[in-house]
């Protein structure tokens, strides 16, 4: 076995020692590991009481994770922070902030600059950017929210899309407290959403809406019976 063998597997050993030491001051400071083997910390990053971590788990740069919080398996966080009592799930989290009793996951993503509130929902299949989410929203699954501003108790539905950026310029959307967001939205930036307001499932908002209102940006439907001739059909 040569020397550059023989100083891998001693870099290896090293690293698999310094990790060990870091999982061990959390295990002692009142943090749980499913298996500190196969976490990954970086010194710099605090944990608070009562904190699960699960397995596949990466926390690197200024990660601060609050008391009994759940960091579920195969999660990256980076330079963010987490609040008391929320749940991560196999999530990625850059340079971002989340508040206390928040559930983020699963395959949920928030990149930089996203700030999620307390009491708030962003789920599987959902990508945060540049973005404000108000305590008590909701966002449960497939939806890009780029460049927002979000209120307090509003439902953003399956499908939305916050279409920030036209090819040359990105625009802000902003939507109020309380208000819905249908299925299969799009937000063209830039635009106001009032508080309190619904927007019918399947449109195209490209003009602001006033507070209590109902938007409905979509084409009305036609049915043309009988359109098939048998003979068309094969």
């Amino acid at each position: 076995m040569n020397r550059e063998v023989l100083s891998l597997d001693a870099q290896i050993k090293l690293e698999k020692k310094q990790r060990e030491k870091i999982n061990k001051e959390h295990i002692k400071n009142g943090v749980r590991f499913i298996d500190p083997d196969q976490a990954y910390i970086d010194a710099s990053v605090k944990i608070g009481r009562g904190t699960v971590i699960y397995p596949g788990v990466i926390l690197s740069g200024g990660t601060a994770i609050g008391n009994n919080c759940r960091i579920m398996q195969n999660c990256r966080i980076e330079d963010s922070k987490i609040g008391d009592n929320s749940e991560v799930q196999s999530s990625v989290i850059l340079d971002s902030s989340v508040g206390a009793n928040t559930n983020i996951g699963p395959f949920a993503y928030l990149r930089p600059n996203s700030k999620i509130g307390d009491n708030c929902k962003v789920g599987d299949f959902v990508e945060v950017k540049n973005t404000v989410v108000g305590n008590g929203t909701k966002i449960p699954h497939l939806a890009y929210i780029g460049d927002g501003e979000i209120g307090e108790q509003t439902n953003i539905a399956c499908g939305v899309i916050f279409v920030n950026y036209n090819g040359k310029n990105k625009s802000k959307t902003k939507v109020g407290n309380n208000c819905f967001i249908g299925c299969n939205v799009n937000l063209v930036a830039p635009v106001n959403i009032g508080d309190g307001a619904y927007i019918a499932a399947g449109s195209t908002v490209v003009e602001d809406v006033p507070a209590n209102a109902l938007c409905i940006a979509r084409e009305r439907q036609t049915v043309k019976e009988d359109w098939i001739k048998p003979k068309d059909r094969g």
